[in-house]
C-alpha cells in the first residue's frame, strides 16, 4: 500500500492505496456519464492508483503531423490553438488517483487554470494545492475529456509500508 505526500510540507495527500498494473480504459458510453456533471466516471476507482508513463500537461509543442493529430495528452481531446494542433510535452509518470481520495486538495486561489466548460479542462497546469498553499496536481474534469487526478512527480512522493 502506498501514500502519496506533499513534498513542500511532508503532509499526507491520499490514504493509503493499492496500486493498478494498468491504466484503466476511460468509458465513452454516454450512457455511464453523470446526468448532472455530464463526466465520465473517474479513470481509477476509489482506492487505488495507477502511474501514467506518457507526458502529461503543459508544457504543449505543435504535433509533426497536422493531417493527422494525435490527442494532445493520454485519454484526452485533439487540441487546436493558433499555431496548430498541439501534443503534450509535460511530465511523465503522473500519478493519477480518484479525486475523492485526495479530499484536502483545494482550487488555485482565484480558480487559476480550472477553464473549461464543464470543469476544468486540465490542459492549463496546475490547478489543486495542498492546504500549505502548495500547487501539487491537476484535475482534468470536463464533459468531454477524462475524469482525472494527477497528482505532480516533482511536487508530490510515494511512502510505500
Amino acid at each position: 500500500m502506498t501514500v502519496f505526500l506533499c513534498s513542500k510540507c511532508g503532509t499526507a495527500i491520499t490514504p493509503e492505496l493499492a496500486e493498478l498494473a494498468a491504466i484503466p480504459d476511460v468509458s465513452h458510453d454516454e450512457r455511464d456519464r453523470d446526468k448532472e456533471t455530464r463526466r465520465v466516471p473517474s479513470t481509477v476507482p476509489r482506492g487505488h492508483y495507477a502511474i501514467d508513463p506518457e507526458p502529461w500537461g503543459p508544457p504543449y509543442v505543435v504535433q509533426d503531423d497536422q493531417e493527422y493529430p494525435q490527442p494532445a495528452q493520454s485519454r484526452g481531446p485533439v487540441v487546436c490553438r493558433e499555431e496548430g494542433f498541439i501534443i503534450s510535452a509535460g511530465s511523465r509518470h503522473t500519478v493519477l488517483v480518484h479525486l475523492d481520495d485526495a479530499a484536502g486538495l483545494q482550487p488555485l486561489p482565484n480558480w487559476e487554470n480550472n477553464s473549461g466548460c464543464c470543469g476544468p479542462r486540465g490542459d492549463e497546469g496546475l490547478n489543486r494545492a495542498r492546504p500549505c498553499g502548495a500547487p501539487v496536481a491537476t484535475l482534468a474534469a470536463d464533459c468531454f475529456g477524462p475524469f482525472e487526478l494527477h497528482l505532480d512527480p516533482v511536487r508530490t512522493y510515494a511512502f510505500s509500508q
